[in-house]
């Protein structure tokens, strides 16, 4: 980080280290949900509710967290929202049953929500152009790290000790943040004064029905009226957020989607996070539950995928800020999902090197071209005073697809990830992928930053 200012040094550290936690923590629980099934009980449905639980308050609070990172100031709220995460990640790491874990790791979702958004608009707030994108593209190559390490991480804990450790990974995290954060003075921005709690509670429980509906329908039938009250019970909540959402002061402000570039790079967003979601589950799961690896050896499977975003990402992030991130964002996808069909050689009789790695390789070089230019284009089309809640629409998008698609995982893969779910949760990825690449190719322009007209009083 030679070419920046201290300042800007400061801030990419900060922002890194405060995001690196929630990325950690939703991508290291994926080598654990066996141990924590084999413990727990509850199998698949225990499985899908570590991870949904987590992002289902991530994604439904990420919005309200954006609105009051610019209503009370970006430092304040991080340094809330990490020392809430580090108190949740320790009831985690001691729940004795399903239910507490759940609640647990819902808890932590909610203190995640108030990470990411932040962290971003540090980055926006202090730098724009050019160096903007180096920095997300600094910022995108370590924080995607974490999202890869995790699973190593979460193997070697579940492996030599616990799967109870793995979520106390966050500590040192944690606590080198809020001593750097105690560092950071940075010039006020202009505040909003209002933040509708309304609408947040609209989305949170909206999504939270229409999630338990997914994930409990295999096993009660859409026929269930407790399904059929969640479901549409929740998509009706939604429709009503969506609808509040015209009024002044929104949580989710939709004048922000009348920007090109925010519009359809969040399109984009929602099927490549998607993808990825469903590829990071299935690949945790079924190289220990099918293909019989100890957890370190199924966290190790996707190493190549976090050297090659390290390696290539600021690189990319560079480029993107000269030529613009069309290129990249239409590639990268369809690279990836070239890479997600490599998967189809995994076969009953497993080898790693040849089924395995040369899908990670090419995942790694199309994720490697697509995250730093996606993120850059879409917060770079938006102007600083909006930075936060422009970047928490972003990551809700993000988490809410992966939510998503795994409530939908029974479906997906025919109620067991065995070899033949494992290879249709393969072509899914890769046809998600592929919807991701054409969209970023219709939609995306060389971005401008453009102001967003606030919604009319009345």
């Amino acid at each position: 980080m030679a070419s920046f200012t201290p300042l800007q040094r400061l801030v990419i550290s900060v922002a890194v280290l405060a995001s690196f936690v929630t990325f950690l923590d939703g991508t290291v629980v994926t080598v654990a949900l066996p141990a924590i099934s084999r413990e727990l009980g509850g199998g698949i449905t225990t499985q899908q509710w570590a991870v949904d639980a987590y992002l289902i308050t991530l994604s439904a609070l990420i919005l309200l967290a954006g609105s009051v990172s610019d209503a009370y100031g970006r430092v304040l709220v991080m340094r809330i929202g990490l020392i809430a995460f580090g108190i949740a990640s320790v009831a985690v790491a001691v729940a004795p049953t399903p239910l507490v874990l759940i609640v647990a790791r819902a808890a932590q979702g909610a203190a995640g929500a108030l990470l990411v958004p932040s962290s971003l608009a540090l980055i926006t707030a202090v730098m724009r152009g050019e160096v903007q994108s180096r920095a997300i593209g600094v910022w995108t190559a370590f924080t995607t790290a974490a999202q890869l390490v995790g699973p190593l991480l979460g193997g070697l804990f579940v492996d030599l000790l616990s799967w109870r450790f793995v979520f106390l990974i966050n500590v040192l995290p944690i606590g080198v943040t809020l001593v750097l954060l105690g560092r950071l003075r940075l010039p006020e921005h202009e505040r909003t004064t209002q933040v509708d709690w309304l609408s947040g509670a609209l989305c949170a429980i909206g999504l939270g029905g229409v999630v338990y509906a997914l994930i409990e329908q295999p096993h009660q039938g859409w026929g269930s009226p407790v399904i059929l009250i969640t479901a549409i019970g929740g998509a009706a909540l939604l429709i009503f957020f969506l609808l509040r959402q015209r009024r002044p002061h929104p949580l989710m402000p939709l004048s922000l989607f009348r920007v090109r570039n925010f519009a359809w790079g969040n399109l984009s967003t929602l099927f490549v996070y998607a993808a990825l979601s469903l590829n990071g589950f299935v690949i945790g799961v079924y190289l220990q539950q099918g293909a019989g690896l100890k957890a370190t050896e199924a966290g190790l499977a996707s190493l190549p995928i976090t050297i090659l975003m390290i390696l290539l990402s600021s690189r990319v992030g560079r480029l993107a800020g000269k030529l613009g991130p069309r290129l990249f964002m239409a590639a990268g996808p369809l690279v990836m999902a070239a890479g997600a069909l490599l998967l189809l050689l995994v076969s009953e009789h497993f080898d790693y090197w040849w089924q395995v790695l040369p899908a990670m390789i090419v995942l790694g070089i199309g994720l490697s071209l697509t995250v730093a230019p996606l993120t850059s284009a879409i917060l770079g089309s938006i102007e600083e005073s909006r930075s936060g809640i422009a970047s928490a629409v972003n990551n809700a998008v993000s988490r809410v697809a992966g939510l998503l698609v795994v409530a939908m995982l029974s479906t997906i893969v025919g109620g067991t990830l065995n070899l033949a779910g494992f290879h249709s949760a393969t072509w899914v990825t890769a046809a998600l992928f592929t919807i991701g690449g054409i969209v970023s190719w219709i939609g995306i322009r060389r971005p401008v930053p453009e102001a967003v007209p606030e919604p009319a009083e009345g």
